[in-house]
């Protein structure tokens, strides 16, 4: 049975960083909340797309409930600095786009039971 843990690369230097996983990435997701809504970004569907670089670059898309959110400006940076802070991880840019335009689909079963949305 193979273990799902990352292990670092032994160089001559020593230990490198253990490869930036996507799980990694999603749990930091996962601790940015819209404060207007009790579930983090990631179980809301907000997130599209996660591209991880072997250099530890890291470039997320997400969009947000409505063009018009008023935490438009505040989340993509609570999502970079989150990632930011994933070991191995060096840069991180977050794009916002608007298609496809999020709706309630997108939600994760957990996140529908949260907000009573069956």
């Amino acid at each position: 049975m193979t273990d799902n843990v990352a292990h670092a690369a032994w160089t001559p230097e020593g230990e490198a960083e253990p490869p930036i996983t996507e799980d990694a990435v999603i749990a930091a997701c996962g601790t940015v909340y819209d404060p207007e809504i009790p579930v983090n970004i990631y179980e809301l569907g907000l997130v599209y797309a996660i591209d991880i670089a072997p250099e530890g670059r890291v470039r997320v898309e997400m969009t947000l409930t409505a063009p018009g959110c008023p935490s438009a400006q505040e989340l993509p940076e609570q999502v970079r600095e989150a990632i930011l802070a994933v070991p191995g991880v060096g840069t991180c840019d977050v794009d916002v786009v608007w298609d496809p335009p999020w709706d309630p689909s997108r939600m994760s079963e957990d996140a529908r039971l949260a907000l009573n949305m069956f």
